[in-house]
């Protein structure tokens, strides 16, 4: 082989450093428009899952009630739904568990915020997570989420 021909052949084999960073510019505008969307949609499930826990937590309480005419008291929180509450205000007609799954934390880490009666559920009782930021109010991921739909008014 002639070392013209060789010459050729090793030129071409590889890519420069301008087609290596235009290969980059495109992965990184890529990532920038992608990126959002799917943090958007990890957010958006992260509500979603919130709400369905609340709702679950809903359903359990009100059949808590009818069996005992009342709600679990603050003090005996949303664990009166799996394990049978004693002392004082024990139920007298528990027939639970209502809950099968333990009580885990909503979806940023933080333990549900449970109150019976509730302050603006004075009849029943006020379920409700902080969202994201841990704080009453918000918008968006840091939304409050309730179980009677409105803000949490503390």
């Amino acid at each position: 082989m002639s070392p013209k021909r060789e010459r050729r052949r090793g030129a071409g084999a590889g890519f420069t450093l301008i087609e290596m960073l235009v290969v980059l510019a495109i992965i990184a505008t890529l990532a920038a428009v992608i990126a959002p969307s799917i943090f958007r949609n990890v957010g958006d499930s992260k509500i979603a899952a919130a709400r369905t826990q609340i709702d679950a937590f809903s359903v359990a309480l009100g059949a808590y009630r009818l069996d005992n005419d009342v709600y679990p008291t603050s003090a005996q929180g949303l664990e009166a739904l799996r394990t049978r509450p004693v002392g004082a205000d024990a139920p007298r007609n528990w027939r639970g568990p209502y809950l099968m799954k333990v009580i885990g934390a909503d979806p940023w880490g933080r333990g549900y915020l449970y109150t019976a009666p509730g302050r603006v559920n004075a009849e029943s009782f006020d379920l409700y997570s902080l969202g994201r930021d841990g704080r009453v109010g918000g918008t968006d991921e840091d939304a409050d989420l309730t179980s009677w739909g409105g803000p949490v008014d503390h």
